[in-house]
Order: C-alpha cells, then sequence, then structure tokens
C-alpha cells in the first residue's frame, strides 16, 4: 500500500517532510512549498534537497510517489485580469519549484468561476494550462476533484474531462480524486467499483494519479467539503478501506488530509496529528474504536 499523509515543509524543507512521513510510518507524503494561502516562498536548498532523496532511499520512500500540492490562492478561472495573470505566473514558478525538488506530481485546485459563467471560468482554466504545461515541462499537474462549494470548478467529471480534452499536452495533466470532494459532490463512493467504472467512461481511470483519502462530515450531494477521521464520518472505515485497497487503484499514492486531534476543541493549543495512527488501522485493516482516544494519549505521554 503506498500511502502517506499531509507533512509540513518548514526550516528542513523536504528533508523535514521526510522526517514527519517516516515518523508516521508512511511510504509517501503530500507537502505544500511554502504557506498554502500566501506567496511567501523561500528559496529551494539543494543541500537539504539531497539529503531529503538519500533519506527517501534509505527508508523506500520513492520519490515519484510524493505529492506535492499547489498554493489556494491560485484561481485559474479567475476573471480579472491581473489576478489571473498572478495566478498564471504564480503557478509556472511552483512547477519549477517542484521540478527542482524532483517531484513529479503537483494538486491543483481548478479554480472557481466568482460569479462568471462556468464555461467561460473552464476555458479560462484551459487557456492557463496551457500557458504553463508545455513539452519540456517535467512534472504533471494533478486536477482535484472538488465538493462544489460556492463557485467551485471541478465538482463534477464532465468538468474535469473538459479541462483535460483541451489540454495540448495531455501526458502533463492527471487528476487527483478526494474521497470526501466526491462525497460532497453527489458521488456514491460506498460502490467504488460502480464510480470507477463511471470515471473511466467519462475520463479515463489512467488519469488517476493521487488518491486524497478523507471521511466526510457531511451527507452525499451537500456540497460543503468538511473533513472527517477517518472511521468517524459518514462514509464509515469500511468504504475508505475499499477505496484505497482496490485492486485497479493499486499503484496510486493515497494520501491522508485528516483533521488534528482537537483541532475543533476549545483548547486548540493541543492538537496531535492522526497519520501515525491512521495509516497503521489503515494497513491492518481494522477500525480502531478507541482511535482519538489512543493519539491523544500517545502524544501526552511523549511530551
Amino acid at each position: 500500500m503506498i500511502i502517506g499523509s499531509h507533512v509540513s515543509f518548514g526550516k528542513e524543507q523536504l528533508l523535514g517532510s521526510v522526517k514527519e512521513a517516516i515518523s508516521y510510518g508512511a511510504n509517501t507524503f503530500m507537502f505544500y512549498t511554502g504557506a498554502p494561502q500566501n506567496t511567501l516562498r523561500k528559496s529551494i536548498d539543494e543541500n537539504l534537497s539531497k539529503e531529503a532523496r538519500k533519506l527517501m532511499k534509505e527508508n523506500d520512500i520513492d520519490i515519484n510517489n510524493v505529492i506535492c500540492h499547489a498554493p489556494y490562492i491560485i484561481n485559474l478561472a479567475n476573471n480579472d485580469e491581473s489576478k489571473y495573470n498572478f495566478s498564471i505566473t504564480f503557478l509556472k514558478g511552483e512547477v519549477t519549484r517542484c521540478e527542482d525538488l524532483g517531484i513529479k506530481y503537483l494538486v491543483l485546485h481548478p479554480g472557481s468561476s466568482v460569479g462568471l459563467d462556468r464555461n467561460i471560468a473552464l476555458d479560462n482554466i484551459v487557456y492557463a494550462l496551457n500557458q504553463v504545461l508545455k513539452s519540456e515541462t517535467k512534472i504533471m499537474i494533478l486536477l482535484e476533484t472538488m465538493a462544489g462549494k460556492g463557485t467551485e470548478i471541478g465538482r463534477s467529471l464532465e468538468e474535469i474531462k473538459y479541462i483535460i480534452n483541451n489540454i495540448i499536452e495531455k501526458g502533463k495533466i492527471g487528476v487527483c480524486i478526494d474521497t470526501c470532494h466526491l462525497n460532497d459532490a453527489g458521488y456514491n463512493i460506498k460502490e467504488f467499483d460502480n464510480f470507477l467504472d463511471e470515471f473511466d467512461k467519462v475520463v479515463g481511470i489512467n488519469y488517476i494519479k493521487c488518491v486524497h483519502v478523507n471521511d466526510s462530515k457531511n451527507d452525499i450531494n451537500t456540497h460543503k467539503d468538511r473533513h472527517a477521521n477517518i472511521g468517524y464520518g459518514t462514509l464509515g472505515f469500511n468504504t475508505i478501506l475499499n477505496v484505497i485497497t482496490n485492486t485497479r487503484l493499486k499503484d496510486v499514492p493515497k494520501i491522508l488530509e485528516t483533521p488534528y486531534i482537537g483541532e475543533h476543541d476549545e483548547d486548540k493549543e493541543r492538537i496531535y496529528p492522526p497519520y501515525k495512527f491512521e495509516i497503521e488501522m489503515l494497513r491492518n485493516g481494522i477500525f480502531n474504536e478507541n482511535l482519538l482516544e489512543d493519539i491523544r494519549n500517545y502524544y501526552k505521554n511523549l511530551k
């Protein structure tokens, strides 16, 4: 099973990301190259990157399975010319940073129409991606399936298909499916093979290069996008397990983006990453009914 989680990219950059992933027992991971809400970016330190690649090899983490996520501030559907041009330029910069790090995949939220006709918004995204993805581009951009909150583009397979169909460099584009987003967008992933059949018919299953693994706090088709810990949402443990063990996606990296434990408590100073325990639980294939308490106790005792 190729499974990991979101990790940080701090002072030690990629090296720190690798160390955190190893601490969770992961064999892949996902990171942002800077805060997803702003444009602040530090130069890539090649020495740290070399150490990171060495540590990955020593711990059986294939860099070809590692995922980078583009920042939320990029909106390729934007009709404001200055913001639109900024998004294209900033995305090009993120692509370059991924190439410098040796990362193969960059997940991207397609964008939000913000009052635009959705067809125009889709064409804006297509035009922008064709400016970014050139024959010499070394990475693949993965369009994330969205929950449909607000004016998000990518809430249907048909919208994803439209974008892909109009990309010139077809070998540079793929898809990241998100279990919470799919549920909230109205897709029944409790019948996952049926969903994959539909995906294959509309888009092509070969385009799926990453799975974001999240339970959902919402019922199907609510378009809210609120992640839950594995087994603690409306999807349930068995549904998530069936997704990540599906043989048709055997070689696709699975990335957890579940909430930190305590994140929604009044005392937010004590929050704990769930990933070590969720990864272990999914590998074992048995739901841990004491998961949340076990996580709290582990980190309290660790301190």
